[in-house]
């Protein structure tokens, strides 16, 4: 009777008390596991991000290995901070960052919101919208480039069908204009299926008692959209802007694929500008200043964007 008892009692006690394997506890063993995971990140990201650092403060140019490396102190940040070409690539990126998350996030909860009401054919409609963002963005740049093409794209005869003009006298992709919105309506195109899942998720999530004790208390379908249903999506909205405008800041090969930054710098956006300083002028130092500024500049939006959406939530 005693060694049941005893046998009982050692399978009831928690798996962290006086359980040794190897003469390793529980806490340990973790570690053990968990140590290579937290090496490899350290050597991925820290390491690469501490050198960055460090050559930003250097003249190094690294097509000139046998040169001599100087210390230049804070020179590179000052000459970034005071050249205008850099501000100008930064409000190119500010115009297309604000327009696509508009776009996306309007269109995105649109769709999400029309997706949630149940009709024929619903789950077939959600998965040919969300194809686009499954899509490779080197993928989406050549197939819309083709579609932007003057002579041959179906775009431009889509146009010259609504507008009348002749499609072969203006380019999306050529003109100073409009080459900016080109790659606007793609990115659009390709991203608002992500918003729209997780608005998605933000609709499917709200309790339906919440709708009914509304009708009760006669609430018209307006007065619920707007004391119900926005506030209880909107920090899952927010979460969608704070993917979204990360993604969008560093946006890269959408760009290169379309444009390559022109026609002129009507479409160099910070990234293009970074990759032309350290791969084509090879100022490693310089384009490492560039990268640091950069990444602080994200991180600091990113955190402050992150408090506002705790209190939205907190809320």
């Amino acid at each position: 009777m005693t060694r049941k008892m005893a046998d009982r009692l050692a399978e009831a006690t928690p798996p962290g008390i006086a359980r040794k394997i190897g003469g390793l506890s529980d806490r340990s063993l973790a570690w053990l596991f968990i140590a290579p995971t937290i090496f490899l990140l350290l050597a991925i990201n820290i390491f690469p991000l501490i050198w960055t650092i460090r050559l930003s403060f250097t003249n190094y140019r690294v097509n000139r290995v046998n040169a001599d490396v100087k210390w230049v102190g804070l020179r590179n940040y000052e000459r970034i901070l005071t050249d205008p070409d850099i501000w100008q690539t930064m409000q190119v990126t500010a115009h297309f960052l604000f327009w696509t998350l508009f776009f996306q996030v309007l269109l995105g909860f649109a769709l999400a919101w029309l997706i949630n009401r149940k009709f024929r054919g619903n789950d077939l409609w959600t998965t040919l919208i969300v194809l686009p963002m499954m899509l490779s963005p080197a993928v989406v740049g050549n197939f819309w480039k083709f579609l932007y093409q003057p002579q041959i794209g179906l775009f431009n005869y889509m146009v010259s069908f609504v507008s009348g003009v002749d499609p072969a006298s203006f380019s999306m992709i050529g003109s100073i204009d409009l080459a900016p919105w080109a790659i606007v309506i793609v990115d659009t195109w390709m991203w608002t299926p992500f918003v729209m899942l997780i608005c998605l998720a933000g609709l499917r999530s709200i309790p339906d008692y919440i709708y009914e004790a509304a009708e009760i208390d006669r609430a018209s379908k307006w007065r619920q959209f707007w004391t119900i249903t926005v506030p209880m999506v909107l920090p899952f909205l927010m979460l969608a802007v704070l993917f979204r405008g990360i993604e969008n800041f560093k946006m890269f090969d959408l760009v290169v694929q379309l444009t390559g930054g022109g026609p002129g710098s009507a479409t160099e956006v910070t990234s293009i500008n970074l990759k032309r300083e350290a791969f084509e002028k090879w100022r490693t130092g310089y384009a490492s200043a560039y990268a640091v500024i950069l990444f602080v500049t994200i991180f600091g939006l990113a955190s402050i964007y992150v408090k506002a959406l705790n209190r939205v939530k907190e809320r």
